[in-house]
């Protein structure tokens, strides 16, 4: 009766007020396994855009809110067994929580064993509590009412609201579902599932993310391109084009044959790498979670810190990582076949003998696909792009090869080339020890330490350029080039860039490489300090991001303005709610916002998901929405819609001091120009 009561209070709201959202629908089924024992599955639909969390919640003072399934009246009817398994978790790291959050998209499934100790029960009463978000908003989701039948036939009571009510009324605590372990999982399933569950739990999502991830395949693609172009200035590479290309074009029966053999050998060169990411589509194709666990993993992340770490030295010239010569030489033995095979296996000889250099930059961009969430196809189209810009210009040569005489000559700047891309290597590896770090919160190398061992190695790169440092290949001779100055400049302008960094600056640039600015060791920089001691707090008030004095509660921050004569913005925020962390970092860090934000108003931050119980006699049933309001959250939320008809955070109000709107209410504003003018315009009123 409730659920029916909610459903229609809901389909009201919605009819009356078009912004009012519910994202959500649920579902149950009920499985007889035998023995008196049941297994309880909840089935929640999302809106396309929308996600619910996991029940596992993060290790963060603030973080999103976990899923919670509740059961009522178990004393004596029946017991859980095990934890309630959830089917269609995948992680995804955000750098406002520093960590990786399990989530929902599109569908999530819950299953919970039973066992009876009643064998008279005909239903069981659950309920589930959740928070729903898409990219822009957070939304507290109206707890759902779930009836389980064991006996299919049952007629529910009209009591089940009551029931409910009265374990909040009389601070009985329900049965809640515990958690599942998903320590090791990182991943889109749990363990347990079948392979029907994970293809239902896929099929839809599998759309969106390949619809969201077409601008990052053209970005992987040309920086993949740009990676076969840096190879291709390798000492293993760069000095075989004049003799493969002469080959071609002096070797065969006429000109034209000639070239179509080097526009083959260059296709081939990109088809060798386009096959070794076959074997990737066939792991995602067994378990379509293989790549998120790529990304999430700490241990293969250290493995491919390790690894990275190893190409780095082999580059600087301590060794050289090559393949055994015994498939080098059976391969070029296959190569004088003649026609099209020995065109290709011409091809993978020059695969395998460019190892030594090509290697750690395929590592590069193997790593660096891998930790995307573009799975196989990522992979392809990164390789691809590798070996566009490794073979194409092979067979442009071959092509046009008047175009060598223009080449420059061999030399020692070949090896500046590859101790350059060594230095790249070694940056890129730390990356991986963050990801595990940030994953295992072990707080190892926070946000400080990570710009330092940047600076470190960026600046020993423009060292090594201005030629103060030589390496074994080095020629001890050679005169550093126009281009070689020019990029050991620009490496030590990079080096001073991050410098600020290790006292709070933000490095845009580099923006997703150090991690967030909450993993720090100190918000405010070495040697500096948020003054909080110089500010003066009115009672009720507290100080929150960038020192600004704000009120957690309407009434007290309303009586303040009106006090002082200054009007109010109600803030309806949440502890989860990922933009709201946005505004408060990007929008209102901002000069001309925060001088307002400080000076102007009165800031009022009333937070819908905060789970604090309300005194007994606060605890009333919502006019608007039918729900019973017993907590603080769901009182702001509450008053959220019934004031301005929408639920969705971040949202603010500008106000005088008796509450009446100066200006129409925003929603979430990343713009910088158009949030300081909402401001102005309301102080103008």
């Amino acid at each position: 009766m409730r659920k029916l009561i909610i459903a229609f209070t809901l389909l009201f709201s919605a009819v009356m007020h078009a912004q009012l959202s519910d994202p959500t629908s649920w579902q149950v089924e009920v499985n007889d396994l035998g023995n008196n024992e049941y297994e309880l599955m909840t089935t929640a639909t999302l809106e396309p855009g929308w996600h619910i969390y996991s029940q596992v919640p993060i290790d963060a003072e603030i973080g999103p809110t976990p899923t919670q399934l509740r059961f009522y009246e178990a004393d004596g009817n029946y017991k859980l067994l095990g934890p309630n398994e959830e089917i269609g978790t995948y992680a995804e790291f955000t750098d406002v929580w520093g960590t990786d959050v399990l989530q929902f998209k599109d569908r999530a499934v819950f299953k919970q064993k039973i066992r009876l100790e009643n064998l008279d029960i005909k239903y069981i009463i659950a309920e589930a509590v959740f928070m729903v978000c898409d990219d822009e908003r957070c939304i507290p989701g109206t707890p759902e009412v779930l009836i389980f039948k064991i006996d299919p036939d049952a007629v529910v009571g009209d009591d089940v609201t009551t029931i409910i009510d009265s374990y909040y009324d009389n601070d009985k605590q329900p049965l809640v579902a515990s958690a599942p372990d998903l320590s090791s999982l990182n991943s889109t399933t749990t363990a347990g599932e079948s392979d029907e569950d994970v293809a239902a739990s896929d099929s839809t999502k599998g759309e969106s993310v390949e619809e969201d991830n077409s601008n990052d395949l053209t970005t992987i693609f040309i920086l993949c391109l740009l990676a076969g172009f840096s190879a291709l200035l390798t000492p293993c590479v760069y000095p075989m084009i004049p003799m493969t290309v002469s080959f071609f074009t002096k070797q065969s029966e006429n000109k034209a044959k000639g070239k179509f053999q080097g526009l083959l050998y260059g296709f081939f060169i990109l088809l060798i790498y386009v096959l070794c990411s076959l074997p990737f589509h066939i792991f995602q194709s067994v378990s379509p979670d293989i790549f998120n666990e790529f990304s999430t993993n700490p241990y293969l992340n250290i493995f491919f810190f390790v690894i990275f770490v190893i190409f780095a030295i082999s580059f600087f010239g301590a060794f050289e990582i090559t393949m055994p010569n015994s498939l080098i030489n059976k391969v070029d033995k296959a190569s004088t076949a003649g026609g099209i095979i020995g065109v290709f296996f011409m091809a993978l000889t020059l695969v395998l003998v460019s190892f030594s250099c090509t290697g750690p930059v395929i590592g590069g961009v193997l790593g660096s696909v891998l930790s995307s969430d573009g799975g196989a196809t990522a992979l392809s189209v990164g390789l691809a792009g590798f070996g566009f810009g490794l073979g194409v210009p092979f067979a442009l040569f071959a092509i046009f090869p008047s175009w060598m005489n223009n080449l420059p000559k061999s030399g020692g700047w070949l090896n500046t080339v590859k101790v350059f891309l060594g230095f790249l290597e070694l940056a890129f590896a730390f990356k991986f020890l963050s990801n595990a770090d940030l994953v295992w919160q072990a707080g190892w190398i926070q946000r400080e330490l990570f710009i330092a061992i940047w600076i470190a190695i960026f600046g020993a790169m423009a060292i090594y350029l201005f030629g103060k440092i030589r390496l074994p290949h080095d020629d001890k001779d050679q005169p550093i080039s126009v281009g070689r100055l020019l990029l050991a400049i620009l490496a030590l302008c990079f080096t001073l860039y991050l410098v600020p960094g290790l006292w709070g600056a933000p490095l845009k640039l580099i923006s997703g490489f150090p991690p967030p600015m909450t993993y720090s060791e100190s918000p405010y920089g070495f040697s500096s300090s948020s003054g909080v001691s110089d500010i003066d707090l009115p009672e009720g008030a507290h100080l929150t991001v960038h020192d600004i004095v704000a009120f957690d509660d309407y009434e007290k921050g309303m009586a303040y303005a009106k006090e002082v004569g200054k009007p109010a913005m109600i803030d309806f925020t949440g502890w989860a709610c990922v933009n709201c962390r946005k505004m408060e970092e990007r929008v209102w860090g901002e000069p001309k916002v925060l001088e307002i934000l400080k000076n102007d108003i009165v800031l009022i931050s009333l937070y819908v998901d905060e789970r604090a119980d309300l005194p007994k006699d606060e605890q009333v049933i919502s006019a608007s929405t039918g729900k019973k309001i017993r907590t603080i959250g769901n009182k702001w939320s509450d008053f959220q819609i019934e004031e301005y008809q929408v639920n969705a955070q971040p949202f603010y109000a500008l106000v005088d001091a008796d509450g009446n709107d100066l200006v129409a209410p925003v929603g979430y504003t990343p713009d910088l120009k158009e949030y300081t003018q909402w401001l102005k315009s309301a102080l103008d009123q």
